[in-house]
């Protein structure tokens, strides 16, 4: 096991790209469902949008590119030891400000994102006029990208955790900030509850939460039944709603089977592009998706390290955690004490929740709300991001100074 990071390069050998290119000269195509008064993304990923995009995969995208400008991000990659489960190897993308005293922050992503969802954030962290500075630690997850799998079951989310809070120690970062948004809620949170003397904050920009108990938050709870929601919360719980309707089936079968859907996906570039894309559109604020952008995204899966089907077996393991002593949604859900925690409110997120049911998290110090911005904050709305985490580590915010020694300044 090597103790030191080093330096990764990303580099998809040739016969893997011919092999993708020829898998997709073979494709087949669906027909389309069709309806006068529907639109045709209701039934999913139009078969047009499809074929352009295989199209273009095949005969127009060009993976060398995007691989080279995915070169110039600082990456590295370093072994870290997990409990039970061996080495891993994970991949990393490590910015260090030349700020002295900026702020560790580790950024987590989540299905179907990856590492590069932390892109656009870069400059704004690195060293910005008048607002706090942060060192940006963004791993590929376990199972995703370029670190290593793990194909033995109980790698729940106290396991990513664990190799995330490691991979911080290992940096010389013993105290750090976290902010994450789909898995990297869980998983951030699940570092909150593990390791709440290192992490001192978290901010999160996707809210899974439930309304406040009277048992545990009567003040809260009290709040909850006396205050009409306001137009955002209203619209929030129509947002909600439709997805637990119309868009959450990809879960439960990830969640259940990940083996089968992973045969579709680890064979099939088409299926992953079609599975990966319908989220895309569907989870994001009208964002203007660039087919290199769609097709960047979706190769990183196709050439990640332990392919494309590895990356859902989070959702299995983490519903089924009580079976292997793992921690459970229920215990991220639930008020975790002693790290701060910022939220951030966005209308076309997957789950829109109250504020007072998300102020049923923990000791939270921030809540700001958007106009704009959905699933994929960092991609598409870099700016509310990076103004959020200025606004709560910097001097007049609440975590101020929140890591001795390190205020951002």
């Amino acid at each position: 096991m090597s103790d030191q990071a080093q330096p990764y390069l990303i580099s998809v050998p040739d016969h893997d790209l011919e092999g993708l290119k020829q898998r997709l000269t073979w494709a087949r195509f669906p027909s389309q469902l069709q309806s006068a008064d529907q639109d045709p993304w209701d039934f999913g990923v139009p078969v047009n949008e499809v074929q352009r995009l295989v199209n273009y995969w095949k005969d127009g995208f060009d993976w060398r590119r995007a691989e080279s400008q995915m070169n110039e991000l600082p990456n590295f990659h370093t072994d870290i030891e997990v409990e039970g489960f061996g080495v891993l190897n994970i991949h990393f993308v490590h910015q260090i400000s030349p700020v002295k005293d900026a702020i560790p922050l580790l950024f987590s992503h989540g299905w179907p994102g990856s590492f590069i969802e932390v892109t656009k954030l870069l400059s704004k962290l690195k060293s910005e006029k008048g607002q706090p500075a942060f060192h940006v630690v963004a791993p590929s997850l376990p199972n995703f990208g370029f670190s290593s799998g793990v194909t033995r079951r109980g790698f729940g989310l106290g396991q990513y955790a664990e190799v995330l809070h490691k991979l911080m120690l290992k940096l010389g970062y013993n105290q750090y900030v976290t902010q994450g948004g789909d898995w990297g809620f869980w998983v951030t949170r699940s570092i909150g509850l593990l390791y709440p003397e290192h992490c001192k904050a978290s901010h999160v920009n996707m809210i899974a939460a439930r309304p406040p108990r009277w048992s545990s938050s009567p003040f809260l709870a009290l709040q909850h039944a006396m205050t009409p929601y306001t137009t955002r919360e209203r619209e929030g719980r129509k947002r909600s709603e439709w997805f637990d309707q119309e868009g959450y089936g990809y879960n439960m079968l990830q969640s259940t089977k990940p083996q089968t859907i992973g045969v579709a996906l680890a064979d099939s570039p088409v299926a992953l592009l079609a599975w990966i894309y319908e989220k895309l559109h569907d989870w994001t604020d009208s964002y203007p998706w660039t087919d290199d952008e769609i097709l960047t995204w979706v190769s990183i899966y196709w050439f990640s390290k332990a392919g494309p089907d590895a990356s859902v077996r989070i959702y299995c393991e983490a519903l089924h955690a009580g079976s292997v002593s793992g921690i459970t949604y229920d215990q991220l859900r639930s008020y975790i004490p002693n790290v701060k925690l910022g939220l951030v409110h966005l209308p076309r997120e997957i789950t829109v929740v109250p504020s007072t049911w998300a102020a049923a998290l923990g000791p939270v110090v921030r809540q700001s709300e958007h106009p704009h911005g959905g699933h994929f904050a960092a991609w598409e709305v870099p700016n509310v991001l990076a103004e959020d985490l200025w606004a709560m580590f910097g001097k007049k915010g609440p975590c101020f100074g929140v890591i001795p020694g390190r205020n951002g300044y």
